[in-house]
């Protein structure tokens, strides 16, 4: 009988050796030792690679165990992986279809249907491949759903698009230099919406293309070491594991486009559409990962996940100092959380703050010198609070985090749903698009993660 435990344990040991290995790579980049740290990327890469191939396998095992195929496999408590690559979502777009896909032209069907019921037939490729989409993913949409190939398919690679600036002089930007091409376009719609989140730069890990409900496994408790005697054995002790359920809860973008940006049919105008969609998205994600409600059909971010570790300015808050900022490290550490993907996030504000004062008083260095505080990675984005009442203070305090962001888990499921609405603007010609994403927010260990919730700018 196979015991699928002994591939779970496989799962843990390979996560355990990225860990190690990112810890390894912080310890260099705390002594300054950037240039060694660097040279270790193709390793923390491979260690990836064997965590992914593992997980790969376990699933296999279990979904075997669970079909019937693999009858003799017991599956242990709190054992269901995640299987991050859902390659079994695209709908098998050939290259020249996604080369010839274009978000505009089935906005523009679905506008100009209200008045020419044949207008669909000209986004015949988007209206099938909304269908296909569908039947994978056994649900109809609200709208029209964008397949999964698109959504994962470099934009600046289709060809057909990339043809249409041939056209353009981008020598001179009144006839296309404005829309010369950046890094940005060659990413997808998911990589550009990764790439906005402050969070997932920290290091946040962000799994897509998920279907249903889905469980992460977790150690709870782990195996305890004796002293013995010679001839006595250790007293016999287990493992734990425990569960972290995510569930989808739906944002959604809202985009207005005017008549005349419809008619355009660049590569320039379906990626601004495309890249203010997951900017939006990305915002109200990044936002509920740090301080979503866990109600209201918000995920919980880490400022209401129970047990993070807390450092408190004051009764009325106060001006945090170089402490606080030690103090919020320390409250990571004493759960020997201290591992991963280390790194402070706050808002402009604090940044400010930190930029002018000294680590210690009438002594050179400041908190925030660099990119970074207290040795690590340190991000300043808007997004953190800085309207938060601490006693009398008033709407003046801002938060502070510090933690192992690769412990903050976003999970986004398949099919990016867009409802388009062509009547409430009818007047103008204008068409409202509202993108609809299922995502979920999970902290996986609550420990990983310390708030200063009463900072204050002066």
């Amino acid at each position: 009988m196979i015991d699928l435990k002994s591939y779970l344990d496989d799962v843990h040991a390979a996560e355990a050796a990225v860990q190690a290995k990112l810890a390894e790579m912080d310890e260099l980049f705390k002594g300054g030792k950037k240039a060694e740290a660097l040279a270790m990327k193709p390793e923390l890469d491979q260690l990836k690679a064997n965590l992914q191939s593992a997980n790969q396998l376990y699933v296999s095992m279990r979904d075997g165990a669970t079909s019937g195929t693999n009858p003799g496999a017991q599956k242990p408590a709190g054992a269901d992986v995640l299987n991050t690559d859902a390659d079994d979502l695209e709908i098998g777009m050939s290259p020249n279809d996604i080369q010839n896909y274009s978000l505009l032209r089935l906005i523009n069907a679905v506008a100009e249907s209200r008045s020419n019921p044949r207008a669909m037939e000209k986004a015949g490729l988007e209206i099938e491949a909304s269908a296909a989409m569908a039947k994978k993913l056994g649900r109809n949409p609200q709208g029209v759903f964008v397949p999964w190939d698109i959504q994962i398919s470099p934009v600046a690679s289709r060809g057909g698009l990339m043809r249409a600036r041939n056209d353009q002089n981008i020598g001179n930007p009144e006839e296309g230099g404005y829309l010369k091409q950046t890094q940005l376009l060659s990413g997808s719609f998911i990589d550009i919406l990764r790439n906005k989140m402050v969070t997932r730069q920290a290091g946040a890990t962000v799994l897509t293309g998920l279907v249903g409900d889905v469980d992460i496994p977790k150690k709870t408790t782990g195996s305890s070491y004796y002293w013995i005697g010679e001839g006595t054995s250790p007293t016999k002790s287990t493992m734990a594991f425990g569960q972290l359920a995510g569930a989808p809860k739906t944002i959604g973008a809202y985009l207005q486009l005017t008549r005349r940006f419809l008619k355009q049919a660049s590569i320039d105008a379906e990626m601004m559409a495309r890249e203010d969609l997951a900017a939006s998205i990305a915002l109200g994600v990044d936002y509920a990962g740090l301080h979503g409600l866990g109600a209201a059909n918000e995920p919980r971010g880490v400022q209401f996940m129970t047990g993070i570790g807390s450092v408190v300015g004051g009764e009325n808050g106060a001006v945090p100092d170089w402490a606080d900022i030690v103090d919020l490290e320390t409250e990571v550490s004493i759960d020997n959380a201290d591992v991963g993907s280390l790194a402070y996030i706050t808002n402009t504000k604090m940044r400010g703050v930190f930029k002018k004062t000294s680590k210690v008083s009438g002594q050179n260095g400041f908190i925030w010198e660099d990119g970074e505080m207290n040795g690590y990675p340190a991000y300043a984005t808007n997004q953190v609070k800085s309207n938060l009442v601490k006693g009398t203070s008033g709407a003046v305090c801002s938060a502070i985090f510090f933690g192992n962001w690769a412990d903050l888990v976003y999970l986004f499921w398949a099919g990016l749903d867009l409802i388009i609405d062509p009547y409430t603007n009818s007047t103008s010609g204008d068409v409202l698009v509202t993108a609809l994403q299922d995502v979920d927010v999970v902290g996986r260990r609550a420990q990983s993660f310390a708030a200063m919730l009463d900072a204050k700018s002066a």
